[in-house]
């Protein structure tokens, strides 16, 4: 039996492997951007869900919320996406949590 590899690798230019290559990049990195975004969300969700609760759980669920979005925002920054006026309008951030961006909290 014998092994036959992929005809791009068979190609004497590297551009079709470089092209190959960037495509599984590019896909990674939207995979991880949707990743933060989908945990800024859920974060966002028990943030409202916490400001009905207890002005502990509110503050917990807003240091979460604010880690969050900082993950995005690093994310973004790594995806070319220099504009965070964009995301917070598109995830709706409240002011209270971007004032927590950015702050570490020793547990």
């Amino acid at each position: 039996m014998s092994f036959r590899p992929p005809a791009f690798l068979l190609t004497s230019s590297p551009e079709g492997l470089l092209s190959a290559l960037d495509q599984e990049l590019a896909g990674e990195m939207a995979d991880a951007l949707g990743r933060a975004g989908r945990k800024v969300e859920a974060a966002l969700v028990r943030c409202a869900e916490a400001r009905a609760e207890s002005s502990e759980r509110l503050e917990a669920a807003l240091d979460d919320a604010a880690q969050a979005v900082f993950a995005l925002s690093v994310q973004r920054e790594l995806c070319g996406l220099r504009n965070p006026a964009a995301m917070i309008r598109h995830y709706g951030i409240p002011k209270d949590v971007m004032a927590r961006v950015g702050i570490v909290r020793r547990t």
